[in-house]
């Protein structure tokens, strides 16, 4: 089984090479914290903050996870070159659209780079109103 990376604070971290390393591989989930029941809901997850990630054939994020607690609910996957290639470096982003079931979403994403593993957000939880 794949470690499993988690994301730091940056503003606690004092080396800014590890403020970029920690960041530009960590997956951020962006959405509204209330849902209304048997309706769409938007999630954005995006991968990087502060800073981006390469889009290189031998390095690139491969793919974004969204889970509800260990619910696996949407993934994403890019080949290399996506995002615009060698020379330019963006962050990986896709908007997820799902209905939730019950009052309470816990939702933590996943992203994957393919040269430092799997890497997890910090839950956001929603709840139903």
């Amino acid at each position: 089984m794949p470690k499993i990376n988690r994301y730091v604070d940056i503003d606690t971290v004092e080396r800014e090479a590890k403020k970029d390393y920690i960041d530009r591989h960590s997956p951020f989930v962006h959405c509204e914290k209330v849902f209304k029941e048997d309706e769409k809901f938007k999630v954005t997850v995006k991968v990087g903050n502060e800073y981006t990630h390469p889009d290189d054939f031998n390095h690139f994020i491969a793919n974004i996870q969204l889970f509800n607690g260990e619910t696996l609910l949407a993934r994403a996957d890019f080949v290399p070159g996506t995002l615009g290639g060698q020379d330019k470096k963006s962050n990986a982003e896709v908007t997820f659209t799902i209905v939730p079931s019950g009052k309470k979403l816990t939702l933590v994403a996943q992203s994957y780079c393919t040269k430092h593993g799997v890497w997890e957000s910090d839950p956001v939880e929603v709840v139903a109103g």
